[in-house]
């Protein structure tokens, strides 16, 4: 026979009394609780930040004149030979923007080259004289440039931020 609360037999008397009121408790319940028992728990959480120092703001304020360098001289260069060019143009971008990320060791310095690339851009593919001088033509070399550009941006920027900061490779939960 069972008692009414304990959910043990008759010959068990107050066992389940003794403990908790006939409750069982969630320890003894047989489920896992998604931790073994004795690992600590770390949070996953980014690579931390790195101290914003001096040397860190003339490295930021390097790489955002190499921003807009890289930009000037890949318009020039994307229109002037049109395959090589476009090749080259997207080289400088590609070197710009991982140097950046590899130098700083964040993702702050693929963002800092990438918006003065962008601003220096779009302020030239803009800028139309009255005589009707540009330096982005309608061509495909130009729209390569400009979207090639801020695809490699994004991808070296979620790089950066996909790397694991002082983790061991292995299993994942194990």
């Amino acid at each position: 026979m069972s008692t009414a609360k304990g959910g043990g037999t008759a010959g068990e008397g107050n066992d389940g009394a003794a403990s908790g009121n006939g409750k069982r408790s969630r320890a003894g319940s047989g489920g896992t609780s998604g931790a073994r028992s004795g690992a600590p728990v770390v949070p996953v959480t980014g690579p931390p930040a790195a101290p914003l120092t001096a040397g860190r703001i003339g490295l930021y304020v390097l790489l955002l004149l190499a921003g807009v360098l890289v930009a000037g001289a890949g318009t020039l260069v994307q229109a002037a030979w049109f395959p090589g060019g476009l090749v080259l143009a997207l080289g400088g971008v590609i070197g710009l923007f991982y140097g950046g990320a590899k130098a700083t060791g964040t993702s702050a310095g693929v963002l800092v080259p990438g918006a003065a690339w962008l601003v220096t851009v779009f302020l030239l593919l803009g800028n139309v004289r009255p005589e009707g001088d540009f330096l982005f033509g309608a061509g495909l070399g130009s729209y390569v440039f400009l979207l090639g550009g801020i695809a490699v941006a994004v991808i070296c920027a979620t790089a950066m931020q996909l790397r694991p900061a002082g983790l061991r490779p292995g299993r994942v939960g194990g």
